[in-house]
């Protein structure tokens, strides 16, 4: 058994992107209230087995256009060192789990919601993914599906503001994934995405000026609803900022990579962790 491979299937860096849930109890002030940070361990690990099933599930469709990508033909399903036939049976336990979990730890909505998100992710995988426009809106979506699915897990309201930054921040990191597989992969770019050919020349660059202006002016008006959270602003504009430099310098759009291996924006994002936790609980 490759127990190494199957551990690549389940992309844990990605399991980043699911501290999102960890959003609204941090942001309202109620994180370190006894039994809160707790309250969300089973309903974050919900989340990370689902979302391996569906990355798994993705590997399996994707497998043969993998074998394309100078990148991708190395993962466990494309390079052949793990049968579709497992990978299959893999990701349908780990679905398994997820749900079980799910629905032993959290509020129904919050398993509903973690149904919803299943979903949206293997339309996205089967279809929706070679559709310009529908690709990166899925993409956000599953952002605001797990903001969501954090209010409900702790009980939090989520305020319209910090719905609208969170979507179109997703929005903005999407489009710039985007751009830099279109600008990498150059004219094989659509045999490998369909819905890198359907994007004129320039659409995705003024497309992530767009969604990043309008991350900053959300972003702003939610600060300035909260007592001196408007001290961070400079830091999510140069975070902004920061990542288009790195986009139109030809460097991994990834939001996942792009903190982990850019060292000011992981800088700035500790930074700003702990600006709003001075803020907000000290």
């Amino acid at each position: 058994m490759n127990i190494l491979g199957y551990i690549r299937i389940l992309r844990p860096a990605q399991w980043l992107k699911n501290l999102m849930l960890y959003f609204p109890p941090f942001l309202s002030g109620v994180i370190l209230v006894p039994g809160v940070a707790s309250k969300g361990l089973l309903p974050v690990v919900a989340f990370c087995l689902t979302s391996s099933a569906t990355y798994t599930l993705n590997d399996i469709i994707d497998s043969e256009r993998d074998r394309l990508h100078p990148r991708k033909a190395l993962r466990p399903i494309a390079s052949g060192c793990i049968s579709r036939t497992a990978a299959f049976i893999f990701a349908f336990l780990l679905l398994g789990s997820g749900l079980a979990i799910a629905a032993g730890s959290a509020p129904p909505r919050f398993l509903l919601l973690l149904g919803l998100y299943f979903l949206v992710t293997i339309l996205y995988s089967l279809k929706l993914k070679e559709l310009p426009l529908v690709d990166v809106f899925c993409i956000a979506t599953g952002f605001i599906i797990r903001l969501e699915a954090g209010g409900e897990a702790f009980a939090v309201p989520i305020s319209s503001w910090l719905f609208l930054s969170v979507f179109l921040l997703a929005l903005f990191l999407s489009i710039g994934k985007r751009l830099t597989e279109k600008h990498n992969l150059g004219d094989g770019a659509g045999l490998h995405r369909k819905s890198l050919a359907g994007y004129p020349d320039g659409f995705l660059e003024g497309a992530m000026y767009l969604t990043g202006g309008a991350v900053l002016v959300t972003y702003s008006m939610y600060t300035l609803s909260r007592s001196h959270l408007f001290y961070t602003v400079p830091l999510c504009c140069f975070g902004l900022l920061r990542y288009i430099l790195r986009v139109k310098s030809g460097q991994s759009g990834d939001p996942t990579e792009s903190l982990l291996k850019d060292i000011p924006l992981l800088l700035v994002s500790l930074a700003w962790a702990a600006i709003i936790g001075w803020r907000l609980y000290f």
